[in-house]
């Protein structure tokens, strides 16, 4: 017997709301009613104030600190499971928890691996994110996991610069694959930070290995956490003769006094999407919404089509 067409559904994590919108408007559809009720203790419990039986749902959040964000969208999920939705689609913008992808020291976690574990546990069928810190946390789950690029939403960007003798930089040895897909898009010289850390987040020394004289960089990477790294990268570059630094990060974390970092600092802009919502708004920040990206991905994917052609890297 045929399965009658039901529309999706999209709802959204309370620290999402506004890119859920956006992605709603853009699909075509209005985005759903979730009610969070708090206790005074802290504990919070989201419900659906519609039906979801038989549809395929898809639940906007991203999963930054603080923890409450992960367990909302765990909360969300099995509430949908439990509401007997058909297909349950934990589109995650920024995957929270990524750095910790290994056992890079004796006696810790694997993060990333713990958090793919709950939210399949929590009822997600699928899962749909942007610039994983490890393009391996791909294997951690038994789900389809389309991973998009977010080069697609930002090289339009860069064109329109109309920037010469254009250098890509990466901002560590672990980045130049990123780096170097950017370059083969923009045919572009590409640069890579050799950078040496006392403890996460701080930065002993930094090296170049390239050219950056008479040179207009841009660094690219996924994240930008306390802002450090393109602080000394811009720094260093400047001295080094190149005639500007930006820098590409799509996830903007920007913990501490990040801000102050990079407005104090030689960048001449830094451009992020908006997987995480801004604190305050800055002079150097420029926002790219993701949301076009995915509401199309998020239209395929309802439509048994075919994404490859989002696939820029």
């Amino acid at each position: 017997m045929d399965i009658p067409y039901l529309e999706p559904k999209i709802f959204a994590c309370t620290q999402s709301k506004e890119l859920a919108k956006s992605i709603a408007i853009h699909y075509g559809i209005p985005l759903g009613n979730v009610v969070v009720t708090r206790f005074s203790d802290g504990e919070f419990q989201p419900a659906f104030v519609e039906s979801v039986r038989g549809r395929r749902i898809f639940i906007v959040g991203s999963t930054f600190p603080n923890s409450d964000n992960l367990m909302e969208m765990l909360l969300m999920l099995d509430a949908a499971k439990r509401a007997s939705a058909r297909h349950v689609t934990a589109v995650i913008p920024y995957f929270g928890w990524a750095r910790q992808d290994r056992k890079d020291q004796p006696r810790v976690a694997i993060g990333a691996k713990l958090v793919a574990n709950l939210l399949q546990t929590a009822g997600a069928t699928r899962i749909i994110t942007m610039d994983l810190h490890a393009d391996q946390i791909q294997g951690f789950f038994e789900k389809p996991v389309d991973h998009l690029f977010a080069s697609t939403i930002f090289l339009p960007y860069i064109h329109s610069l109309n920037l010469q003798n254009l250098t890509i930089a990466s901002p560590d040895m672990g980045g130049s694959k990123r780096a170097y897909a950017y370059s083969k898009f923009l045919q572009s010289d590409v640069v890579i930070c050799y950078k040496q850390r006392i403890k996460a987040n701080e930065i002993d020394s930094m090296e170049l290995i390239g050219e950056v004289k008479d040179r207009h960089v841009i660094i690219v990477d996924d994240m930008v956490d306390t802002g450090g790294t393109l602080a000394k990268a811009a720094d260093v570059m400047m001295e080094k003769g190149a005639l500007s630094v930006r820098a590409i990060c799509t996830h903007p974390i920007l913990s501490g006094n990040a801000y102050e970092r990079i407005e104090n600092s030689k960048l001449t802009e830094l451009i992020v999407s908006d997987t995480i919502p801004l604190k305050r708004e800055s002079s150097k920040i420029k926002v790219v919404t993701c949301a076009p990206l995915f509401a199309d991905v998020m239209h395929k994917v309802q439509n048994n089509t075919s994404i490859s052609g989002q696939f820029l890297m």
